[in-house]
């Protein structure tokens, strides 16, 4: 639990596929991006806030490029600097030292790297932006609502919020919010899922909240789905952000 991360954040199962985006430099930094095939709308980017292993897990990858294949050009940002936690951790549990990686992981380090390519973003023309932040993601989500700067925000099993941040993005951001939640999340527990409902309830941009019981911390990005609850946990916290974006974005 050491800085506000746990062994569920550097476990968890390779999905299989192989990438469509592309990597690109986006105000100097590095990014994978998912394009649609399509035509879709140029003045709106997802901004994908990635977990701990970052771009170079195939997982996350994928999953971009399923926001791209359902209309939304998406940015996965290196804002981790070429130090995402290996994948070898899936392989050796509990072995990693996520405390001492997550010390020099703070916000001094994704803060500069976030402002850089959302100043680029808009300087091509991007007007709004959407945020999906899984995991270590959400405070970097939160950190861009907080400001008014995005136009949606979702997080799932979202690490490093407490109390004191959801009234903070309850009582300054406009922005509407959707958290996918879980069974077994000591990052997000049950009582702070509660604490979430209390804080937002009657939220005027608009909250929701979704929850997958048979699903562990993680399992939106790394989940085991060979486990039908843990399928229907990460398709499911995937359609409810596209049709949460559709509403708001």
């Amino acid at each position: 639990m050491s800085h506000g991360l746990c062994q569920h954040c550097v476990s968890g199962v390779r999905h299989e596929g192989t990438p469509e985006g592309k990597i690109e430099q986006i105000g100097g930094v590095e990014c994978y991006v998912a394009t649609p095939s399509g035509d879709y709308d140029k003045s709106k980017v997802v901004l994908f806030l990635t977990d701990v292993f970052g771009i170079p897990l195939n997982n996350n990858k994928l999953l971009a490029d399923d926001f791209a294949r359902n209309g939304y050009r998406t940015v996965i940002p290196d804002y981790l600097h070429n130090d995402p936690v290996p994948e070898d951790a899936f392989d050796a549990p509990g072995k990693f030292d996520i405390g001492a990686w997550a010390a020099n992981h703070g916000e001094n380090v994704w803060k500069p790297v976030v402002d850089h390519v959302v100043a680029a973003l808009k300087a091509e023309g991007v007007t709004r932006i959407g945020t999906v932040g899984y995991c270590y993601g959400a405070p970097s989500a939160f950190y861009l609502a907080y400001s008014n700067t995005s136009a949606v925000t979702v997080v799932t099993h979202p690490t490093r919020l407490n109390p004191e941040s959801l009234q903070k993005y309850r009582d300054e951001s406009t922005v509407p919010l959707l958290i996918n939640s879980c069974e077994v999340d000591p990052m997000f527990p049950p009582d702070l899922q509660a604490k979430s409902d209390e804080i937002f309830k009657g939220f005027a941009p608009g909250y929701e909240r979704t929850y997958w019981d048979g699903c562990t911390h993680g399992f939106a990005v790394r989940g085991d789905i060979s486990d039908p609850k843990v399928k229907a946990g990460k398709e499911g916290a995937f359609e409810a952000t596209v049709k949460f974006y559709q509403k708001h974005f």
